[in-house]
C-alpha cells in the first residue's frame, strides 16, 4: 500500500511541473508576443487589412526640337491575375479567350513564382475592349482575375524612330534584385535607345491607393477615405534635337533600302535625323511581344533589330581623301598648291592601283573635288601610317563617338602596332597604306563617326558630341532644364580647314562627283564615296553641309549595296537637308484609339 501511494504521488509531482511548464512556457509566448512583438503583429495584421494598389506612372513624352510630338502614351487595359485569389482550372478559358497558347498562363505564374501570391501578376497588356467587356459579364466567376487602366506607349505621331527611341519591357530578374528599391515585379523598364538612357527621368514616380480587405484580400473600401493615398506622378517629358520634318525625309527615302542616316547641327552635336534601316514597328513592342514576334525579328536576314547608324562598321571609301589631305597639310607635307600627276593610276610594286579618270596634273583641291584615286594613293606613302592614323584620330574615328544612346561600336583605325601584331614587326607590306590612302583596306567606320567628322570639317575642326537630348521639363515644377553639350576640338588649323571646305563645296558646285544634286537656293559641300563590300555590292556613301557659309546641318548617309554614292546617296543628303531647312513636311495621318467614353464605360464610371 505504501508502495503505491508513494508512486502516486511521485506521478502526480511529475504531472504538475509538467503542467506548470506548459503554463510558464504559454507566459513567455504571450509576453512575447504582446509586448516584445506587439510592433510587428501589429504591421502583420494591418498587412492582413490594408492592401495598397500602386498606380504606374506615365512615362515621359518625347517632343522634337520644335515641340512636336514623336512618342506619346495612350490608355490600354492589362488583365492581372492574382496567384493567391486565382483557380488554375480557369487557364483555359482565359487562354482562350486572349487567344494564347495553352500553358501560356502557367509559364508566367511559374516565373514568378518566387514572389508573393498577393502581387498581382500582369498576363496580358493592350487587351481588346471585348475582352474587357467579357471580363465584366463574368467578373464573379473569375475569382483572382482583375482588370486596370495603365499607358503604354503610342507611336501614332508619324515617325517610326525604333534605333533612335529604343522600346521598353517587363524588368528582368537580375536587374529587379539590384534595383528592388526602386522598382517592382512587372514594372517597366527602358531597354535599349533613349528610353534606356534617360530611363530616370521618363519613368516617374509610382502613386498608391490604399484599400481595405477582407481576409481573402478581396477590396471592401478605402482606407481613411483616401488620405494617405498618393498620385502617381508623370515622367519628365523630353525635348530631342530631332527635328520631325528632317526625320520624315530621312524615313521616306530609306522606305526600300538597308543603310543609315545621321544629321547633326555642326555647331553643338544636336541629332537632327537619325535612322538606322530596316526599322521594326515599335508598337509590335509597346505591350507583350509574342513569341512569334521576337523570332522573326531576330530571324530576318536584314537584321532589323540591328542599329547600323552607330554600330555597323563600313569602309568608308573617298569620304576618308580628306583625312590624307589634313594630314599632309598640317605635317607641312604639302601645301594648296602641290600637285600630283594622275595617268589612270599608280604603280606600285607588281600591283596597278587604278583611278577612274586620267586627270593628268591635279592640284589638291581639285583631287576632292574630282575624287582622283591617284592623288591619296601617292600621298599616303608621302604622309606614312603613324602620321595618318594620328589624324584620323583627330577627327574621331578609332573611338565611340560617346553618342547618348548605348549602343555604339568604335570603328578601327589601323595603326603600325596593329599591322605588326598582324604580319609581324615591319613585315606588312606597304601596299596596305596607298589602300588606307582611299579609305579602303582594313580600315572600318560608323556612320556616326562620319557625320560628326562632317560637322568637324563643317565647324573648322570644333564642334560637340552627338546627342538627342537638348533638355527636359521637371513634372513636378514645370521647369525647362537644358542639357549641356561636351565639345570636342581637333587642333587642327582653320586655314587647313578653308582649304578642305573650299574643295568640298566644288564637289556639288563646282566640276565634282555630286553636281546632280546643286540646288540654287542652298549652297551644299560635300564628299562622295563608293566603299568596297566584299560580301556584295558596294555601299554608297555621302558626307556633306549646309548652307555652305553658314552650316546648319552636317549629314552623312551610307546606302548598303547601291553602288556610287553620287547616285545613291547624295540625293537622299539633299532631301534631308531642304527638308530641315526649308521645312518641307511630310504628312502622315494619325490613327484614332480608344476614346475616353468607351474607357468610362468599360470602368462602369458613367
Amino acid at each position: 500500500m505504501n508502495n503505491y501511494d508513494f508512486g502516486s504521488n511521485k506521478r502526480e509531482k511529475i504531472v504538475t511541473l509538467v503542467i506548470i511548464g506548459f503554463i510558464l512556457i504559454s507566459i513567455i509566448q504571450l509576453f512575447n508576443m504582446q509586448i516584445l512583438q506587439n510592433e510587428a503583429y501589429v504591421v502583420k495584421a494591418n498587412e492582413n487589412s490594408i492592401k495598397p494598389i500602386y498606380q504606374i506612372a506615365p512615362r515621359g513624352v518625347f517632343y522634337d526640337r520644335e515641340h512636336k510630338i514623336l512618342v506619346g502614351n495612350k490608355p490600354t487595359f492589362t488583365l492581372r491575375i492574382t496567384p493567391a485569389d486565382y483557380d488554375k482550372r480557369l487557364n483555359p478559358y482565359l487562354e482562350a479567350i486572349l487567344n494564347v497558347k495553352p500553358g501560356y498562363i502557367d509559364k508566367i505564374l511559374k516565373q514568378t513564382q518566387n514572389y508573393s501570391r498577393y502581387i498581382p501578376r500582369r498576363i496580358a497588356k493592350d487587351v481588346p475592349y471585348d475582352v474587357i467587356a467579357w471580363y465584366e459579364e463574368n467578373a464573379s466567376k473569375l475569382p483572382g482575375v482583375d482588370y486596370v487602366i495603365e499607358t503604354q506607349r503610342d507611336y501614332s505621331y508619324g515617325v517610326m524612330g525604333s534605333h533612335m527611341f529604343g522600346y521598353t519591357k517587363e524588368i528582368p530578374p537580375e536587374i529587379l534584385q539590384k534595383r528592388k528599391n526602386e522598382y517592382m515585379m512587372g514594372d517597366e523598364i527602358g531597354y535599349v535607345g533613349i528610353e534606356k538612357s534617360y530611363e530616370d527621368l521618363l519613368r516617374g514616380e509610382k502613386g498608391v491607393k490604399y484599400v481595405l480587405v477582407d481576409s481573402r484580400q478581396k477590396i471592401i473600401g478605402s482606407y481613411e477615405d483616401g488620405k494617405k493615398d498618393k498620385k502617381s506622378i508623370k515622367g519628365c517629358d523630353l525635348i530631342l534635337s530631332i527635328d520631325k520634318d528632317a526625320q520624315l525625309a530621312a524615313e521616306l527615302a530609306f522606305k526600300d533600302k538597308r543603310g543609315a542616316v545621321v544629321a547633326l547641327d555642326p555647331s553643338t552635336g544636336e541629332i537632327l535625323a537619325f535612322l538606322s534601316s530596316p526599322q521594326y514597328d515599335l508598337s509590335e513592342l509597346a505591350a507583350v511581344t509574342s513569341g512569334e514576334a521576337w523570332k522573326r525579328l531576330n530571324l530576318d536576314e536584314n537584321r532589323p533589330l540591328f542599329n547600323r547608324a552607330t554600330m555597323s562598321m563600313y569602309s568608308p571609301g573617298s569620304t576618308f581623301k580628306m583625312v590624307s589631305a589634313i594630314a599632309a597639310l598640317e605635317e607641312g607635307i604639302i601645301d594648296s598648291n602641290y600637285r600630283s600627276f594622275c595617268g589612270g593610276g599608280f604603280q606600285f610594286g607588281n600591283r596597278f592601283f587604278k583611278c577612274l579618270h586620267v586627270h593628268g596634273s591635279i592640284d589638291l583641291e581639285s583631287s576632292i573635288e574630282k575624287s582622283c584615286n591617284t592623288f591619296y594613293y601617292q600621298l599616303a606613302l608621302k604622309i606614312g601610317i603613324d602620321r595618318w592614323s594620328k589624324y584620323a584620330k583627330k577627327l574621331g574615328f578609332g573611338k565611340k563617338t560617346g553618342v547618348d544612346i548605348s549602343e555604339e561600336s568604335a570603328g578601327i583605325v589601323p595603326t603600325k602596332e596593329y599591322y605588326d601584331k598582324e604580319f609581324g614587326k615591319d613585315k606588312w607590306p606597304k601596299g596596305i597604306l596607298v589602300s588606307l590612302g582611299i579609305g579602303q583596306g582594313e580600315l572600318s567606320v560608323t556612320p556616326i563617326q562620319l557625320a560628326q567628322y562632317a560637322a568637324l570639317i563643317a565647324n573648322y575642326g570644333k564642334t560637340a558630341k552627338p546627342h538627342f537630348l537638348k533638355g527636359y521639363v521637371e513634372t513636378k515644377t514645370g521647369r525647362y532644364v537644358e542639357t549641356k553639350p561636351e565639345y570636342i576640338e581637333t587642333g587642327i588649323s582653320r586655314k587647313t580647314f578653308e582649304i578642305i571646305r573650299r574643295a568640298m563645296f566644288k564637289v556639288v558646285n563646282g566640276a565634282g562627283t555630286a553636281t546632280n544634286i546643286r540646288m540654287p537656293d542652298i549652297e551644299i559641300a560635300g564628299k562622295t564615296g563608293t566603299a568596297q563590300n566584299p560580301h556584295g555590292k558596294d555601299h554608297a556613301i555621302f558626307i556633306g553641309f549646309a548652307p555652305y557659309k553658314n552650316p546648319k546641318i552636317a549629314i552623312a548617309v551610307v546606302v548598303e549595296n547601291a553602288g556610287f554614292g553620287s547616285v545613291n546617296a547624295a540625293p537622299i543628303a539633299r532631301d534631308i537637308i531642304k527638308a530641315y531647312l526649308k521645312k518641307e513636311k511630310i504628312n502622315i495621318e494619325k490613327p484614332i484609339y480608344l476614346s475616353k467614353l468607351e474607357i468610362k464605360e468599360a470602368r462602369n464610371e458613367n
